[in-house]
Order: structure tokens, then sequence, then C-alpha cells
């Protein structure tokens, strides 16, 4: 057995740093949307960096893993029809489906207001009790009733759950039978804009396809403006406003408002195969353990508006992130002796769109999951100077915090809690779909703090740019801390456990048996 030896000091080359940033969110990669020119010409970077490295296939004789899923552009020329009103597509209201149809429309669907869209029996919670939605539209608030109330005791207080989440909700009303969801937007809830919920929205969107063409899924996947959303409750009569603070208390009843819903969504559909990428560091003496480095290569693509092309170039979001674990695999690959354990540098497609390539890596590991002692992931990077702290996203959550605290220690650094832990962002990349595996995970991101101009001007939008001038200063101390972790879980026994009651802690539990 080799001894466990600290690695050699990270070295951050700042030079190909820039390279690989400015390569992987230039133009040319038309903003790296999955089955795009974008991502034939991202698959292919990372395989021949990859190669070049000298890291082994991550997947058996592959450095690809193929995920077939359907591209689905739907035609934007649509309106919502709420009895006599119409609201106009992307201005007033988005919707797409997962549905594998080349058509589906709402006729004269009945609308019932379901609150918050929860059912949660560990909170004693449930916004669908002796209801029956099948086939029916419900609109839903969004993030969850803690937030809403800033009660600790109900849900978790300010810091949003994994029910406050889009998906959750999506997938909650899918579930009871529900033909369509409209959320209400809200920027404060929300965690954005309005023109993060557009843009994400109205252009081409990917799905993983079922056996069943995805019929199980909800059919109308839909947002409204607050705006639009009062409109429609003073058509109904009722006062939208007192109806939301109703719907934070645990007795709220969901409320039919005797209105008709009308749309109808065209969609052109693809099926195809994206790919997820990977790059392994074979271990040592516990070669069959893994520890993953994380970051998602997609962004989103480009879009065609007003006869004008607009490129989503991701630069922070996330090149960022995918040229970090390349510098990580470059260090790694470089030290004198291998680890023990494997280290698998990974970069998914389709984040953006729904963790796809996360679900799919999750649901088809090289190594079954309980062999995969924690998932490490990087999206979104501090490009700016050094910081005198490391954002941590979630407490006790799992031990792996303790491996955050001593890394940031060792670099004279504080741990700063999530400042915003009602943006939910612990359940909104790839590292989520290996946590419903049992696998603990740390997220690494600095979105917005740093930067308190990015959320509002560059998040989602075509300004999230390469810029040449960046000082670096944060991705440097970042990956040198990453790196710190990596060396410790790498060359160790240890497997970091979850803290938290959870359904996370309880797939683990099961992993153990």
């Amino acid at each position: 057995m080799l001894p466990s030896v600290d690695a050699a000091p990270f070295q951050f080359d700042q030079k190909i740093y820039h390279e690989d940033v400015k390569t992987l969110a230039s133009d040319e990669f038309e903003g790296r949307g999955p089955l795009s020119k974008g991502e034939k010409l991202t698959v292919e970077y990372l395989e021949n960096a990859y190669k070049a490295m000298g890291l082994e296939p991550g997947f058996g004789d592959s450095y690809r893993q193929a995920v077939p899923m359907a591209k689905i552009t739907a035609d934007q020329n649509m309106q919502l029809k709420i009895d006599d009103l119409v609201f106009n597509n992307g201005s007033d209201f988005t919707a797409r489906t997962e549905q594998v149809l080349p058509q589906l429309a709402l006729n004269n669907s009945d609308v019932v207001f379901v609150g918050y869209g929860i059912n949660a029996p560990e909170y004693q919670w449930n916004d669908y009790a002796n209801l029956d939605v099948q086939g029916k539209t419900v609109i839903i608030l969004v993030n969850d009733p803690g937030f809403a109330t800033q009660d600790p005791s109900i849900f978790k207080g300010n810091a949003m759950t994994y029910y406050g989440r889009w998906t959750y909700k999506y997938e909650e009303a899918a579930r009871q039978g529900a033909k369509a969801v409209f959320i209400v937007h809200e920027t404060a809830p929300a965690a954005y804009g309005w023109n993060v919920v557009q843009n994400s929205n109205t252009n081409t969107k990917y799905t993983l396809v079922d056996e069943d063409k995805n019929q199980s899924h909800i059919g109308v996947m839909g947002w409204i403006q607050h705006d639009v959303a009062k409109q429609i409750f003073k058509a109904a009569n009722l006062d939208f406003d007192k109806l939301k603070v109703t719907a934070a208390k645990p007795s709220f009843n969901a409320i039919p408002l005797n209105l008709k819903a009308n749309l109808s969504v065209k969609n052109d559909i693809e099926l195809a195969t994206s790919y997820n990428v990977a790059g392994l560091i074979p271990g040592t003496s516990q070669g069959d353990e893994y520890l993953v480095m994380h970051a998602h290569w997609d962004h989103l693509g480009k879009t065609i508006k007003d006869g004008k092309s607009h490129i989503y170039n991701g630069a922070v979001d996330n090149a960022s992130g995918v040229a970090g674990v390349m510098q990580l695999a470059r260090h790694f690959k470089q030290q004198k002796l291998a680890p023990k354990r494997a280290i698998l540098f990974t970069a998914f497609t389709a984040e953006e769109t729904g963790l796809i390539g996360a679900q799919y890596f999750a649901a088809h590991p090289p190594v079954p999951t309980k062999q995969i002692v924690s998932f490490l992931n990087i999206d979104g990077m501090n490009v700016g100077k050094g910081v005198d702290y490391i954002l941590r996203y979630g407490e006790n959550v799992s031990e792996l915090e303790t491996y955050l605290d001593n890394a940031a220690k060792a670099q004279g650094r504080s741990v700063k809690a999530d400042p915003r832990p009602q943006n939910g962002l612990m359940f909104r990349s790839d590292h989520f779909a290996l946590a419903k595996q049992g696998v603990p995970g740390l997220m690494f991101m600095s979105l917005g703090d740093t930067d308190p101009e990015y959320i509002s001007h560059k998040y989602h939008q075509t300004a999230d740019d390469y810029n040449p001038n960046w000082d670096l200063g944060g991705v440097k101390q970042d990956l040198a801390l990453i790196s710190d972790i990596i060396e410790k879980l790498a060359n160790n026994d240890d497997w970091p456990k979850w803290i938290e009651e959870s359904d996370f802690k309880k797939r683990r539990s099961e992993d153990a048996r």
C-alpha cells in the first residue's frame, strides 16, 4: 500500500486558465448548447484536453457517456387564455413540455389555486389534501411557506427546502394528475428576475426520454408574471395578495377559481444523443472507490430574436468551472504518487435544463454509487480578486463541511454561510442529482456574491462574457482549497456521512447494508 502523502502545492497556471475559458466561452462555441455545433466543439475540446493530460477514459474505453435526449423546441407564437383574459408568451407567461409530443393542448381546463403545491408529510403539510386535480391547471406560488413567513418553525424558515424548487412543484403536480402548472414569478422568492425565466424557457429545451415518452411528466410546465396572476384572481373575484398570505398557513385549502384555461403548445422534436465527458486518474490500494470532481459544460446556446442572433456564452456560468476542473486534473496527474482512490474528472451536459446529464450519470454511473465517496461540484467561480472567506451551501448537511472548514482554515480564510439560503442553491446544480442517490457533495459557487451586478445583469444573459482583464485571484485560492480537499479524500479511508435526516441519508444507509 502506498503511503498517504501531502500533494505538492497547487500550481495555478493563469495563462492556460484564461485560454480555456476564452475558448469555451467564445462565439465560435455558440453558448455550448446541447445537441448543437457548440456541444461538438466543447466535447472534442474536453476529450482532447484529457487525452493530452494523460488521463484515462472515464467511461470504460471512452471519455464520453452517451446521454439519449429529446430536443424540444416549442413554437413561441402561442397565447394563454383564461376565460376572457388573453396573455402573450414571453412577456406574460412561458410554457413548455417534456412530454415527447408534437402538440399538447389545454381545452377548457379547470383552474385551481393550490398554494405552494407541496405535499410534505414530515412538515405536516399537504396543499393537495382532499383535492382532485386530474386534468386540471394549477397555479402555484414559488419557494415555500418558510420563506413567505420567515418563521423558522415553518419548513426551514428563510432557507429554501427542496419543496420550494420549481422542479419539485412540477413533479408533485404530475403525481397528483394535473395537466398544467403555472408558477407565479416574484423576484425575491424566485431569486432571479423575469428575464431569467423568459430566457430559460422560451428557447430549445432538453429532456431525458423514458419508455412512455415522458407521459408521466406534467403536460405544461409554465410560469406567469406576478401581475398576470393578480389579473387572473381578479377575474375570479378573488384577491391574490390576501390568498398568498393564507396559502402560507397550514390550514390553507386549495381554491377552485371557476375559470377555464386554453393553450396550444406546438413542438418541433428531435431525438438525439448528447454527451457527458470524464477523464480518470486510477486509484491504487482503494482503486474501486471513486471521488468525483465536476463542472457542467453546457449553457443556454444561442437564439434568434427580432431577426438577430443572441449567444449566451456563459463565461462564468460555467466555462469558469470547467476550466477550474481542468486545472485540478492537470495538477493531480502531475503528482509523483498516484492517489489511493480513483479521481474522476467530469463535465456533464444539460445542467441548465434540469440537471439532465447528472441525472443520467447518477442512474448509469461507471461504478455503483455506493463506491462514490463524494461529489465535488464547481458551478461558477470567483473570477475577481481573492476574498477572505469561502461560501458554504447548506449547514449541518454532511461531514464534508468539516473538510471545507479545515481547508479554509489552512488558507487563513473563514467559512461564510450561504448569504441567500432562500434561493435554494443546494438543489440547483449537478451535485443534487447524486445526492438523491445518497452521494454527499460540496458545491463551490460565487455567483452574485463577489460580483453584485452578476445576477441582475449577467446571469443567464448575453452579458456573461469572457473578460481578459479578470484578476482570477479568487479562482486561484478556491482551486487551491478544493485541491486540498481532494488530496485528503483521495488518500484516506473516510466515508463522509450525511448529518441531516433526509432521503439522501436513507439512500446512503441502504447502500451501506
